[in-house]
């Protein structure tokens, strides 16, 4: 999943560029970096030809949000991390960025293709980004997101004020803030690029630490939103206004860390560090448990995760499955029945990467029967990957039997290391698109692309070297054109074929 731009390493550097630029226009400049260095190359591999993928079921349409592969992080409401449309192959690339000082963590696109972006650090806000001209058309303050966040204890791990963030089916974005609102804003013609159109008060039902995490409406267009502590599950009516919760309970058992996934009856799914959880709202729109599974876990706080449970977002998928990784030593992809009625609730556990060096904190991506797992193992913060240090490589994918009984591993990956990235799967091109990391002393980042059937890398394009080109848990976007966008700690930067 995804975090934020949060380094306590870097307190003191970064709040001296907090002050010095505090009151300076955004500029269309690119993210500062040093030399590569001889031993660094710009490509690796041999550019793609689209091998489309086939059979996969499309993902429905959530009729409050906007279009599939538009809406958020995650690209729709079943979390899926899969567009039907392509990304780059690889030929003659041409990469870009954007200097914001802060990390645009969270990327949708409104009708007109523009970027909205949620954007927390140095230079935070609510951004409207020209995808062609990498320039800032407006930018809104976000309540209770400041610059000065980035020195206080815990801040590596606090995805709330905004780093989840949602477009609606009218252009909107609405985003959970770190002072206990549900605040929607509309697009304008202003300066700014936007204006406020709704603010829904939750702080007289939150209790004392209960920062709101996420945000999301079901089927029904009820909002839901669940806060990091005390398994804090609630829904917003958002014609009345009316407000109800649920807490699962107090102490470190109890958290949700990530987002959550909607399903098209008005099914929810939320996992906690101990168990995934479906909810359907009640009567009076209450939120309900319909059913609840305990996952396998190891107990431990592995480095590259957020605490001692599972790092995913729950991902639905067609025929009645919903899909999480667990905390065992080694981690497992797990797939559940959804039915409420299911006489088995587990369909499967299988294993991937080494005993000891296996944890993910990203969301897995669905494809049909298909899954795709990340490993992020090793990642504390980013000095993990400086000076040529890396995380523990690994992709591996997962495919559900035929027959609906159980799953198996088509193949894994143990060479690529991607640190923290949220990657995304091109049912047009046949490619996955992750960020790995380079061991040279000039810590190179590049964009990389894996064969959706093999594993196998194809092909590798530079994207920059130092602190400003990690990426640090945003996540991939392909854009309506083709481009690649990805958040970095310097700002946005973006991939896309030549002439």
């Amino acid at each position: 999943m995804l975090h934020v731009l949060r380094s306590r390493f870097l307190r003191l550097p970064l709040l001296a560029a907090a002050l010095a630029v505090a009151a300076a226009p955004v500029q269309a400049a690119p993210i500062d970096q040093g030399p590569a260095g001889p031993d660094v190359p710009q490509f690796i591999g041999t550019p793609a030809t689209a091998n489309p993928i086939t059979g996969v079921p499309p993902i429905p349409q959530h009729p409050y949000l906007a279009p599939n592969g538009n809406s958020g992080i995650h690209g729709d409401g079943w979390m899926s991390d899969t567009y039907t449309r392509p990304g780059p192959l690889g030929h003659s690339p041409q990469t870009n960025s954007l200097r914001l000082l802060s990390e645009c963590a969270s990327i949708a696109f409104d009708s007109a293709g523009r970027i909205v972006a949620t954007c927390p650090g140095l230079n935070p806000g609510l951004y409207l980004i020209d995808p062609e001209t990498m320039t800032v058309l407006g930018k809104h303050e976000l309540e209770g997101l400041n610059a000065i966040d980035l020195i206080k204890p815990g801040a590596l791990t606090d995805f709330g004020g905004g780093a989840y963030f949602y477009l609606d089916n009218e252009d909107r974005a609405v985003i959970g803030t770190n002072t206990g609102h549900i605040q929607v804003f509309a697009q304008t013609p202003a300066a700014d690029g936007f204006v406020l159109e709704r603010d829904y008060d939750l702080s007289g039902v939150l209790q004392p630490g209960e920062a709101l995490n996420s945000a999301l409406p079901d089927s029904n267009g009820l909002i839901w939103f669940v806060g990091r502590t005390n398994g804090l599950i609630g829904t917003l009516n958002p014609e009345t206004g009316a407000v109800q919760v649920t807490r699962l309970g107090a102490g470190s058992e109890n958290q949700i860390e990530n987002s959550f996934a909607v399903g098209v009856e008005g099914d929810v799914y939320i996992a906690t560090n101990r168990q995934l959880v479906r909810f359907d709202a009640g009567p009076e729109g209450e939120p309900q448990i319909t059913w609840q599974a305990t996952y396998a876990n190891s107990g431990q706080h592995k480095p590259g995760q957020v605490d001692d449970g599972t790092g995913t977002t729950p991902t639905i998928l067609p025929n009645g499955y919903v899909a999480i990784t667990d905390n065992a030593d080694p981690m497992n992809v797990v797939v559940y029945r959804t039915a409420p009625d299911a006489a088995e609730r587990q369909v499967c556990s299988v294993p991937v990467f080494e005993p000891g060096r296996s944890g993910t904190e990203n969301s897995l991506i669905g494809a049909g029967r298909s899954l795709i797992v990340e490993n992020n193992y090793g990642y504390a913060n980013p000095a993990s990957t400086t000076l040529g240090q890396t995380t523990t490589p690994g992709f591996a994918r997962v495919d559900i039997d035929d027959d609906g009984n159980g799953c198996h591993l088509v193949w894994t990956n143990t060479v690529e290391a991607g640190p923290t990235v949220v990657p995304k799967l091109s049912l047009a091109t046949g490619l996955i698109y992750t960020y790995t990391k380079g061991t040279q002393i000039s810590d190179p980042w590049y964009w990389t692309a894996l064969d959706f059937r093999t594993g196998e890398m194809v092909w590798k394009q530079l994207s920059g070297t130092g602190f400003g080109f990690n990426n640090n848990y945003a996540g991939i976007a392909l854009g309506p054109d083709g481009t690649a966008y990805l958040g970095a700690t310097g700002g946005l930067i973006s991939l896309r074929d030549g002439s």
